[in-house]
């Protein structure tokens, strides 16, 4: 009892010393070489942009195939006060640039590379008349926008005004940015706090254009989740569209190899038709097939997935529709999402001719397994027909030979008796020899007959 104070004091002190001990001495097991990594995954996407209204927002996104990081930072540095920037810093997927007068972000991904301009909305923009020059007034040189390493896959001008969101009509502005252009529009939020226009249309520029118009009480963080929603829709909009030139050649391809497929299969059942060449010219199809998938498998699996985070995007901005005007979501969801079922389509067809061509290969198979074996069986039979024959054959000899062998033991007694006869035994020769005939062919075969039962054996 007297040392119990003892122990809780010195419980007292190593649970200190555990609480100051360095984070570097934590007692933990071995770190899994990926936990890091792992864990930062978190963190990989960069917080939303912070965007003060009015603004606009400049993003282009190109392909990055054949352009190395390298050539992206040579081009980055062309910026003003950008000179700096080492190629260290193009290691991660994001980087935000300070420009004079707004931001730049950068971000590689795996097919394409983004940039992101945000800036306040230039004065001269809203003096101009009829369907306004957004890109009047950019805070950088058109010229370093054009000279982008890459090629372009989507570009959007997105301004981001205060204003009315009543939810009955479409914001005032709109004929300001779209002309006489059909629009769709969505109200955004649960409580509506903003509203997206679009016409989805290139202009002579390149760009599309989107107005969202948001409630003055609308954040600045809640301003760059709706520009990052958008963005994000459009660039995986186009992404997963890629797929479907892929799927239209496939579809151009596939009447073809199914009715030579079907052609094969009916040949099958033809006993006319050798197995051997209906193989040949099945294999020459199934490479072509598996030619077709190994190239455009990772294309469709692109376009599944880049559909599925389009459609996520839409979920997450909480459509709500304007009297007499589609939502983006029904819009995409009449032009779109046909486009997806055609990629789709084209994919399922193409993996089930593959399995189609496997299954006819078995049955070929098989037909040729089954040829094989008939031919085994007809070559057995005649072997075992020959060794019969031999078999008879060397009863037959074997017959003969024991006449032969007992003429000449016969032949020889004979030359023995008459030796005998010569020398003065009182035989005859001829006759001895005669007697002993049966009695030489008898030995003769029961000699033989001992040698087969040993050999038997």
């Amino acid at each position: 009892m007297k040392n119990r104070p003892d122990s809780h004091r010195r419980e007292l002190d190593f649970g200190l010393e555990a609480l100051l001990m360095p984070t570097d001495k934590l007692l933990l097991p071995l770190e899994d070489r990926e936990r890091r990594e792992l864990h930062n995954e978190l963190h990989a996407r960069p917080m939303m942009e912070r965007i003060r209204l009015p603004a606009l927002v400049v993003h282009i996104a190109v392909l990055n195939e054949g352009t190395s990081r390298q050539q992206e930072l040579e081009h980055l540095r062309l910026l003003v006060g950008q000179g700096e920037i080492h190629l260290d810093q193009l290691a991660s997927t994001f980087l935000h640039l300070a420009l004079p007068g707004g931001t730049l972000r950068w971000g590689r991904h795996t097919e394409f590379t983004s940039y992101t301009l945000v800036q306040s909305l230039p004065l001269a923009v809203l003096a101009g008349s009829g369907e306004l020059n957004l890109l009047h007034g950019l805070m950088v040189d058109p010229a370093w926008l054009h000279s982008i390493p890459g090629r372009t896959l989507a570009a959007m001008e997105l301004v981001l005004l205060e204003g009315e969101v009543n939810g009955t009509a479409l914001p005032q502005q709109v004929p300001q940015f779209f002309a006489e252009q059909t629009v769709v529009a969505s109200l955004m939020g649960r409580t509506t706090h903003s509203c997206a226009i679009t016409d989805f249309r290139l202009r002579p520029n390149g760009f599309e254009r989107i107005l969202v118009v948001a409630t003055p009480e609308t954040s600045e963080i809640r301003a760059g989740r709706i520009t990052t929603h958008l963005l994000e829709l459009e660039t995986y909009r186009m992404l997963a569209l890629r797929g479907l030139p892929v799927a239209k050649t496939v579809q151009g391809m596939l009447p073809e190899a199914e009715r030579l497929l079907a052609d094969i299969t009916a040949a099958v059942e033809d006993a006319e038709r050798s197995a051997q060449e209906l193989l040949d010219e099945l294999e020459a199809l199934a490479a072509r097939i598996e030619r077709a998938i190994a190239q455009h498998s990772y294309r469709f699996a692109a376009s599944h997935a880049y559909h599925a985070l389009v459609s996520s995007r839409l979920t997450e901005m909480r459509e709500g529709a304007i009297p007499g005007t589609q939502t983006i979501g029904e819009f995409l969801q009449r032009r779109f999402n046909p486009a997806m079922a055609t990629v789709q389509a084209a994919a399922e067809r193409l993996s089930a001719l593959s399995q189609r061509i496997e299954r006819t290969g078995a049955l070929l198979r098989t037909r040729v397994d089954i040829n094989m074996e008939t031919q085994h069986q007809q070559l057995l039979t005649k072997l075992t027909r020959g060794q019969e024959l031999q078999f008879k054959l060397q009863r037959t000899v074997e017959g003969l030979s024991v006449v032969a062998i007992s003429y000449y033991t016969v032949s020889l007694l004979l030359y023995g008796a008459r030796a005998a006869s010569a020398a003065g035994l009182l035989i005859h020769p001829d006759l001895a020899v005669g007697l002993l005939i049966p009695l030489v062919v008898w030995g003769v075969w029961r000699l033989t007959r001992l040698i087969h039962k040993r050999l038997d054996l």
